[in-house]
């Protein structure tokens, strides 16, 4: 999808990850990872998080390096679309 259609649909939530899991029909698991500082300890730690999300043309695989994207619901789980692939696994 184009960047204007980004544009049309409003301002949505975006994140980057990996994907880990493919088995699923249209769906895909994204493992997102980000750093933060520990209120406490004032440490920088990793903090990652899944989303499921949804794969129409079933594209994405394993290890690929994908851009989700905030949308309706589409099933229990599901919030998250696939925008592009950036880069494929080896």
């Amino acid at each position: 999808m184009s960047e204007n259609t980004n544009q049309e649909r409003g301002n949505r939530k975006q994140r980057v990850g990996i994907v880990t899991s493919d088995k699923m029909d249209k769906t895909i698991v994204v493992t997102v990872n980000r750093k933060a500082r520990h209120a406490k300890f004032k440490k920088v730690i990793n903090i990652s998080k899944k989303y499921y999300a949804h794969d129409e043309k079933n594209e994405a695989k394993i290890g690929d390096q994908v851009v989700i994207a905030e949308t309706r619901p589409t099933s229990k789980k599901k919030c998250w679309r696939l925008m592009s692939i950036q880069s494929t696994a080896e």
